[in-house]
């Protein structure tokens, strides 16, 4: 049996964690998949997978064959491509996790046009409303904002970004505008709840000094876009990160606030496992990727 093969399957199988999902990916029936499996395991002596009615699960072998061998599939590809190109063109696969609203936004048409740069290149593009793990869920990158907290990844930054707070002219006409942070406890706050952070909680610095205000208002949301969509129109004062916001101050349309006050870091990053740093196809795409957001826009 192909050792470079079952590699392959097993690399499939253990991205997907689900067997018919591998299956369809190649063509093949559920059965034959589980099958070569077997096969695999025997041929090492080892369990790699804890198999379950509803999901499959890596042992410690599993997970050591895995980080392994993806560096050695990489690898070949990588050989296979100086041998046959007078140039490394990327190929093959790459899955891509993002949230919903700068994936869209930006990450969206920046793979459209990395495809028509690179036909031989396929991504796949999985939108959520918070960050999956890497490891668990098979994505060889991810985009994240702010501070990268787990050190078993390695990160690109690809653009800056900061977060603003910010009202529309409208409704400071009626309110007047904060001066310290405090006073936006007095202010109808659009509140956004998302990942993990603490509900309506805003963290302030400048210099030493550090403040945290607990904010509500009549309004809040898990969508971004709704968020500002009623910022816009008056309703309160909002957190937005300066990439989504960035035309609509421009033009007036929106006014930063308390501008001597920081919010936390907001920096936007490319992270992908240890195992993937040498992959020319995910280098090709991060080098990309780093290229498109850099270049201005065109005002909305």
């Amino acid at each position: 049996m192909d050792g470079f093969s079952d590699l392959n399957l097993f690399a499939l199988v253990a991205r997907h964690r689900n067997l018919a999902a591998a299956a369809r990916e190649i063509g093949v029936t559920p059965p034959a998949v589980s099958k070569r499996l077997a096969q695999l395991e025997k041929r090492l002596g080892v369990r790699l997978m804890n198999r379950t009615t509803r999901r499959l699960s890596l042992t410690p072998e599993g997970e050591l064959y895995l980080a392994n061998g993806s560096r050695i599939l990489d690898e070949l590809q990588e050989l296979e491509q100086l041998v046959t190109r007078s140039r490394a063109e990327p190929t093959g696969l790459l899955r891509v996790n993002a949230s919903f609203g700068f994936g869209r936004a930006r990450i969206a048409p920046a793979i459209s046009d990395f495809v028509a740069r690179f036909p031989a290149m396929k991504i796949q593009l999985h939108l959520t409303d918070r960050p999956l793990s890497l490891q668990e869920e098979g994505f060889d990158l991810g985009i994240r904002f702010g501070e990268v907290p787990d050190a078993r990844v390695n990160a690109r930054l690809l653009m800056k970004n900061r977060r603003i707070v910010c009202a529309s002219p409208r409704y400071l006409k009626v309110h007047g505008e904060p001066s310290v942070p405090h006073d936006l406890t007095r202010h109808a706050c659009i509140v956004l709840r998302e990942n993990e952070s603490a509900y309506g909680t805003w963290h302030f610095s400048r210099g030493k000094r550090v403040e945290t205000v607990k904010v509500d208002g009549p309004l809040a949301s898990n969508d971004g876009s709704a968020v500002l969509h009623w910022a816009l129109e008056g309703r309160g004062v909002v957190v937005r990160s300066e990439w989504e916001i960035g035309a609509f101050l421009a033009r007036g349309e929106l006014v930063p606030l308390l501008t001597e006050w920081t919010l936390p870091d907001a920096d936007i990053h490319a992270i992908y496992l240890e195992r993937n740093q040498l992959s020319v196809k995910l280098r090709t795409f991060v080098d990309f990727l780093g290229e498109y957001l850099r270049l201005p826009r065109v005002a909305a």
